[in-house]
């Protein structure tokens, strides 16, 4: 299976898109509405969804939410403004890369292969055995990818697990924006160091009681991340 699924109103994009990925061999299903985008993605199997933020049934954002409650196949934002705020949001709910419009089909293609791949390598290599993690309420199950917070379970997207566990691998030990970019993303990961933040914050709003005041997920300034024993 090689089809990627394309949410995009603008008839003429959807269409360049189409072609340059069915040119790389894959195939493309085309929704030019958020709902009809949902119903393909439900009903079908896909390798990566492109999907446009401007749609106008439903924005971009709440497709992606509602697509991250069931999967986590590689989605990519497609924003015509130039504007961090969207490409902040984007990632805040559940998105692993965003382009902005105009962009070089090329650049594109180079982004979908390269999530793709290490979605690949996510889900099919052999996974080290770990020793489950606890840290006084908050447990980590490695074999099972399933955290716990005062016995109460907690649903996290693949890179907030990894996020998490790594952090939680070395209680007390800072870890830097850039480190966690690299060991959770990967070196040819095509953002920067404001996606970790971003999903530092949405783990915060998963795990800590009260999110302004972590017991857990702590900041150092100027320096990093930890996980307070």
């Amino acid at each position: 299976m090689n089809r990627i699924l394309v949410i995009e109103d603008e008839i003429s994009i959807a269409e360049l898109e189409r072609d340059y990925l069915e040119l790389n061999g894959y195939e493309v299903d085309l929704a030019a509405t958020g709902k009809a985008g949902l119903s393909l993605f439900r009903d079908e199997s896909y390798r990566l969804v492109i999907l446009d933020i401007m749609l106008p049934d439903m924005d971009g954002y709440e497709i992606c939410r509602q697509m991250r409650e069931t999967s986590d196949v590689p989605i990519i934002m497609v924003t015509a403004k130039n504007e961090d705020i969207d490409m902040i949001r984007g990632l805040g709910k559940g998105a692993d890369d965003y382009i902005e419009k105009p962009f070089n089909p090329n650049k594109l293609i180079a982004r979908v292969k390269a999530h793709i791949s290490r979605y690949d390598r996510l889900v099919s290599r052999e996974q080290p055995k770990h020793e489950d993690i606890k840290v006084r309420g908050l447990f980590i199950q490695h074999s099972t990818r399933r955290v716990m917070v005062n016995n109460e379970e907690k649903v996290l997207t693949v890179k907030e697990f990894d996020l998490l566990a790594l952090m939680a691998s070395a209680p007390n030990q800072i870890f830097s924006k850039e480190h966690l970019l690299e060991q959770v993303w990967g070196f040819d990961f095509f953002g920067d160091a404001s996606t970790v933040t971003v999903h530092i914050r949405r783990l915060r709003e998963k795990v800590e009681q009260d999110p302004s005041h972590p017991e857990y997920i702590e900041t150092v300034w100027g320096v990093g991340y930890r996980i307070k024993q």
